[in-house]
């Protein structure tokens, strides 16, 4: 076991630069997050409390134990997708504990076009009972919902992936022993009707609360029956007459006392102990800001991160001298033991082979992988290409994808290309995923991309016997820079919730805790590797 030390001058001026840098950097981020807690802003919560509801954050904060925290998942999506402003996709959620056990809570906002599901609300929701399922969790519905974004229609209703994932989800995870609670505290129409129509127990809240298939609008139209919400769909009819659903609630906040009552009936079981005592790292993670380099260029100082996000700096290496463009080695998190891979410049045959084989232990011992991706990708070239780079990198991307441990990713900087794929990126089903502010991620580095694609233009119009204007391939480049710069970001990623948050430095120990407390009270699933090409 190696102690991790630190060189970091944190009073230099090139320290004070980095900092000043990554201010600039977190400043996108904050001013988005400012808007996804805003809901739908002062004027639409007014109108949504003017009728006796909470709004969907305060819901969620009496939802859960006094004193505890919640795990936000996708808080950025939607931002700035879809031309107007639908803060956090019009649904908050998360992780929290509620009568001491762990719950994924999934709650409409209705001050967001009235709690109506877009392309990505419906992804987003289907995310959290991903989350649930792996983790085990119970799934808690805040319901509160206009049903789909009718102008987007056809990019959310089908398709394997769409609303109908949902309900599928529900009865697949209530089969499975996790309870499924829903409590309808507004609209709840169409087809999102079936989520408290499918929960185990559902509580509606008198005159506020309402379930039904069609509209009055829609039955006058279809029927020619005029009716009003409550009379067609109310609290009264469906504790009553219908048996839609079970508990009858005076306001918001009887609802969710109720819900929570239905939790403790369900038997808590509290997250485990970690199976270590927690000591915090030697060195600040504080510092991180002021470590990362202010050019983009410069490399990240590895085991200076490292020293900040380890429990006592901390890690048992693996092959040190091997590979050296891969950290690998054992290590633990408050308490939590873990495998930690980080890159340290581009990845390599050798780097990609010891990657591989440090997952194979992992998976044998059943330790969590932790992947801090900071990789432009694997290493190209004749010689490279030769040497079978591609067939190494395979063994590790396959060793990525079949090993059953749970898998969390941070992007501490770059994750760009086939590197991006090895380091466990979405596609490979990591647990949690997040960026730090300061990192991007696209097919390739945005300076990369420009270079090609000015080569091609410069090819194809050598071949039509033209030539290229150097000022305009210059301009030709420049925005390409520009794409990547604005689509690699991390407030574009969340926004697409190809990450499932934009985390500081310093709350990237806490935001990995309970992810690791979560998956170690998770069923264990046998690792099978296929075939390596050897």
């Amino acid at each position: 076991m190696t102690i991790l030390k630190s060189s970091v001058r944190s009073g230099s001026n090139e320290f004070r630069a980095n900092q000043t840098a990554f201010a600039n950097q977190l400043a996108p981020v904050d001013a988005a997050r400012a808007l996804a807690i805003a809901g739908g802003g002062e004027r639409a919560i007014a109108l949504h409390r003017s009728r006796g509801k909470l709004s969907a954050r305060e819901r969620i904060s009496h939802l859960l134990d006094p004193g505890t925290s919640f795990l936000e998942l996708g808080q950025l999506a939607g931002h700035c997708v879809y031309g107007g402003p639908v803060p956090s996709a019009g649904i908050v959620t998360g992780v929290g504990i509620v009568e001491g056990r762990a719950c994924v809570v999934v709650a409409n906002d209705a001050t967001v076009k009235g709690g109506t599901y877009y392309p990505l609300t419906v992804k987003k929701h289907a995310r959290a009972q991903q989350v649930a399922r792996e983790n085990g969790l119970p799934c808690i519905y805040l319901v509160d919902s206009g049903g789909a974004f009718l102008p987007l229609q056809e990019d959310m209703f089908p398709d394997e992936h769409h609303f109908g994932r949902i309900f599928r989800n529900i009865a697949e995870m209530s089969a499975l022993g996790l309870p499924q609670i829903a409590a309808v505290m507004g609209q709840c129409t169409g087809g999102g009707a079936y989520i408290p129509a499918m929960s185990d127990e559902t509580v509606i809240v008198n005159k506020t609360g309402t379930v039904y298939l069609g509209s009055p609008q829609l039955v006058q139209a279809a029927t020619g029956e005029i009716v009003d919400d409550q009379r067609l769909g109310g609290a009264d009819v469906h504790t009553r007459l219908s048996g839609t659903a079970d508990h009858f609630a005076r306001d918001d906040y009887h609802a969710i006392a109720l819900v929570r009552e239905i939790v403790a009936r369900t038997g808590a079981t509290p997250l485990p102990v970690p199976p270590s005592v927690p000591v915090p790292p030697l060195h600040d993670p504080g510092d991180i800001p002021g470590i990362l380099s202010a050019n983009p260029r410069q490399p990240i100082p590895t085991r200076e991160i490292l020293a900040r996000l380890l429990d006592g700096s901390r890690l048992a290496e693996y092959r040190e001298r091997y590979g050296a463009t891969i950290i690998c080695g054992t290590a633990a998190i408050n308490g939590w033991p873990v495998g930690v891979l980080m890159n340290d410049g581009v990845l390599f045959s050798e780097s990609a082979q010891k990657a591989a084989n440090f997952i194979e232990i992992c998976a044998q011992r059943n330790i969590p992988l932790l992947f801090l991706h900071n990789v432009s990708g694997f290493m190209v070239g004749e010689a490279y290409e030769s040497g079978g780079i591609a067939r190494h990198g395979a063994k590790m991307v396959a060793a990525v994808s079949c090993a059953r441990v749970p898998k969390f990713s941070v992007v501490v900087g770059g994750s760009y290309g086939a590197g991006n794929y090895a380091m466990c990126g979405r596609a490979f089903g990591p647990r949690l995923m997040a960026m730090w502010p300061n990192a991007r991620t696209s097919v390739m580095g945005g300076e990369q991309a420009a270079t090609v694609l000015s080569m091609v233009r410069q090819g194809q119009a050598n071949k039509d016997g033209s030539s290229v204007d150097p000022e305009e391939l210059e301009k030709f480049k420049q925005s390409i820079r520009d794409t990547y710069e604005r689509t690699g970001n991390p407030v574009y990623a969340a926004a697409r919730l190809w990450v499932d948050a934009v985390i500081e430095p310093t709350e990237t120990r806490d935001w990995l805790t309970l992810g690791l407390a979560l998956a170690a009270a998770s069923p264990r699933e046998e690792t099978r590797f296929g075939v390596f090409r050897m």
